[in-house]
């Protein structure tokens, strides 16, 4: 019998403890999808669907060495980056990145708590734009992480203009494509994606629920498999949106935890188109 090579995908990021975030919620959004997923791991979290109590942060070299110890031998057709949290470690990700022919590096910057307060200091955000985002092929924000990394103020992001003079500032910087999360409409919310000057919506129902702890790490991932498995750009973040629904919808009646709870990654199902 002919051996199969499987689809191959790496997450650099954090570890929750929880198992509701980080290189957890990939994992189990890479497995739903079926795709290799592989991790080299940032930090190590001590959090549930509460509070983060502790977070421990691994030395940069030895991040730098999983992740070529990783693609020296596996290789990989997309990664991404969630948790990275210390400008040393951004440095030496982007250090090992570029060592490789990836053709798909997706930025999912994890700058903010989940109430939209800044978590790092100017300096992370320098290096994410010194020496990450000129590599993403496609760079998730939310509404305050835009705002943060394009130097604009939170409140002139309320409108399609300013949406568009934030991502062109990003895109000044490198950043092929982005795709701006959280903007809510009603009953639905929107992501923007920007592409090639045109920046255009993409809108979702809402859905009420307080288990959506990693939703935003399953939505980056799922774009992530789709971009490896094939598809183009804007097929991937639409299947990888409807995956994300899919995940709330599964853990809308979920109890687990005093708090935010996670997405249910159980029974994804994969979109045709």
């Amino acid at each position: 019998m002919a051996s199969k090579e499987p689809v191959k995908v790496l997450t650099i990021g954090g570890s929750d403890s929880g198992g509701a975030a980080g290189v957890q919620a990939d994992l189990k959004t890479w497995t739903g999808l079926g795709v290799y997923g592989m991790s080299a791991l940032t930090a190590v979290t001590a959090q549930n669907s509460l509070t983060v109590t502790a977070v421990y942060f691994l030395p940069p070299a030895f991040v730098n060495q999983q992740i070529e110890t990783v693609l020296a031998d596996y290789g990989a057709t997309a990664v991404k980056t969630g948790f990275l949290g210390q400008s040393a470690i951004i440095a030496a990700v982007a250090a090992a990145l570029i060592e490789f022919d990836l053709p798909h590096i997706l930025i999912d910057p994890v700058l903010v708590t989940h109430k939209g307060a800044a978590m790092f200091a100017t300096a992370v955000l320098d290096a994410y734009r010194l020496n990450l985002l000129p590599l993403a092929t496609l760079l998730t924000p939310n509404l305050p992480e835009l705002a943060l990394l394009a130097g604009v103020e939170m409140g002139s992001l309320g409108s399609v203009n300013g949406l568009r003079t934030a991502v062109t500032k990003l895109h000044d910087l490198g950043t092929k494509n982005i795709l701006v999360t959280g903007w809510r409409e009603g009953d639905r919310v929107v992501d923007w994606f920007a592409q090639d000057g045109e920046i255009r919506p993409l809108p979702m129902p809402y859905i009420e629920t307080e288990n959506r702890h990693g939703s935003g790490d399953t939505l980056s991932a799922a774009i992530c498999a789709f971009l490896a498995k094939g598809d183009s750009m804007l097929t991937a973040i639409q299947k990888a949106q409807k995956v994300t629904q899919t995940a709330l919808q599964n853990a809308y009646n979920w109890q687990l935890g005093q708090g935010h709870g996670p997405l249910n990654h159980f029974d994804l199902q994969i979109p045709s188109s």
